[in-house]
């Protein structure tokens, strides 16, 4: 018999975040963490943004993938046998319609290494994130495959072509959860007043820490300021799969000085893996927390969850935003901390 011991992680909400886009709402957003000038910063990014206007929200695709492995006797039976199955996807999904309600296959992605058969099956699954969903679809769809491909042997059932909680190219350009694009307009005269910056010194410092850092460490995919911070405070207050910040963290921010002088920033999120029903979501607080934000309404499935990422998305945004600008000020960054998280005896 073992005991469960529940541990409090300080939260607060931040905002509103003000959204426009494919989301038009006006929602405050949960941050459970032990970095406590994260709130506040996020807040100053949501200040200036809602006086510029709002946070455009572009949902630009949705799905989970798992990948499976099998065995071929040889390279040319791969292939084959590739280019049969990526053909017959109404077939397949007939298979996995046996597994869910929710799940739909919409795509495969073969690779082939050597004689070894991957392939990466892709879903949406509703307002789930989809994890066990996919995986459940994956187990039945082998034995199938099997049957259809009797050259095939079984290898496993994960090939880690999916990726799950891991730092790849792949993820970041199929996408895998909810690929989302979070963007603003910032007047000149509100990046001074707000973010105690200009858009000149934000864009400067953004090319040389975002980009030029990131390229200099060798950064896959990934070219942003901090969005893993965001990503596990939002996942933790929500109930998801706190070790998914790995891939969503994979973020790339993007800035330029307008002709009429403002900011113009992005954050885009291709891997944001998020969902609002499924394990963890039964808890009280993670239901308090998303009942709060609206997303437990009656809706289409996978609406809720699609509300869920573009409300984390936003947040990241904002904590990207008030970052940066904080740190195109000498000192300014390090006096945040001293004075938000410094213990005094």
């Amino acid at each position: 018999m073992t005991d469960t011991l529940y541990a409090t992680i300080p939260m607060q909400w931040v905002g509103p975040l003000r959204l426009t886009g494919d989301l038009d709402a006006e929602v405050q957003a949960p941050m459970a963490t032990y970095e406590t000038p994260l709130w506040p910063s996020v807040n100053r990014g949501a200040r200036v943004t809602a006086h510029a206007g709002g946070i455009r929200i572009t949902l630009v695709d949705a799905r989970m993938s798992r990948s499976i492995t099998l065995q071929a006797p040889d390279a040319g039976s791969a292939r084959d046998i590739a280019e049969a199955v990526t053909g017959r996807l109404e077939d397949l999904q007939t298979v996995v319609a046996e597994t869910s309600r929710f799940a739909r296959l919409i795509d495969v992605h073969p690779k082939i290494i050597g004689n070894l058969l991957i392939l990466r099956l892709d879903f949406t699954t509703g307002d789930a994130s989809g994890h066990n969903m996919v995986t459940n679809a994956a187990d039945r769809l082998i034995p199938w495959l099997l049957e259809q491909y009797p050259a095939l042997q079984y290898v496993s059932i994960s090939g880690n072509f999916c990726t799950d909680k891991k730092v790849s190219a792949v993820n970041s350009l199929h996408g895998r959860g909810k690929y989302v694009v979070a963007e603003c307009v910032i007047p000149e005269r509100l990046v001074r007043r707000f973010l105690k910056t200009t858009p000149h010194r934000l864009v400067d410092l953004h090319i040389k820490k975002d980009l030029l850092g990131s390229i200099a460490a060798g950064s896959l995919m990934s070219a942003n300021a901090h969005a893993a911070n965001m990503l596990l405070a939002f996942y933790l207050a929500t109930g998801q799969d706190a070790a998914n910040i790995v891939e969503g963290s994979q973020c790339i921010n993007h800035a330029e000085v307008t002709p009429a002088g403002d900011l113009y920033f992005s954050t885009t999120l291709p891997n944001l893996i998020v969902g609002t029903v499924g394990n963890g979501k039964g808890l009280d607080f993670v239901r308090d927390n998303l009942s709060r934000m609206g997303c437990l309404e009656e809706r289409a499935p996978g609406e809720n969850a699609r509300r869920l990422a573009a409300i984390c998305a936003a947040t990241v945004l904002c904590g990207e935003l008030s970052l940066l600008a904080a740190q195109t000020n000498p000192g300014e960054l390090m006096a945040a901390h001293l004075k938000l998280e410094r213990q005094r005896s």
